[in-house]
């Protein structure tokens, strides 16, 4: 499966989608227009070994909510993640059995040679 997860209203992921040109066999989910399901987290975790390494730090909410001072589980990753679509770190590129979380410099390169 090809697949990346992002935001059509995040000008970051445009961008890097842009830039790696992942090609039409990719599906493009817009996860604020439809939502992650619980069966698709489930796959992001079985790819990545954690569901702390898909939630995003950076989030509004994250701050919001005072998360920094609470100890959280992989479970209160999960539940988040699925509750609002802005703890899921982006872009996700899921390249056949692959996962590629985030938008460092490192992991947008990763994706280029796994796409070449």
């Amino acid at each position: 499966m090809r697949k990346i997860y992002h935001l059509s209203t995040c000008n970051t992921c445009q961008r890097i989608i842009k830039e790696v040109e992942p090609g039409k066999d990719f599906i493009l989910q817009d996860i604020k227009t439809k939502k992650i399901t619980e069966g698709q987290l489930e796959e992001m975790h079985k790819l990545s070994g954690s569901y702390e390494s898909l939630f995003s730090r950076v989030a509004r909410k994250y701050k919001a909510l005072n998360l920094k001072e609470k100890q959280l589980s992989e479970e209160d990753y999960k539940t988040y993640i699925l509750s609002e679509y802005t703890f899921l770190k982006r872009p996700v590129f899921i390249i056949d059995r692959e996962i590629f979380i985030g938008n460092s410099k490192k992991n947008i390169e990763a994706v280029r040679q796994a796409l070449s």
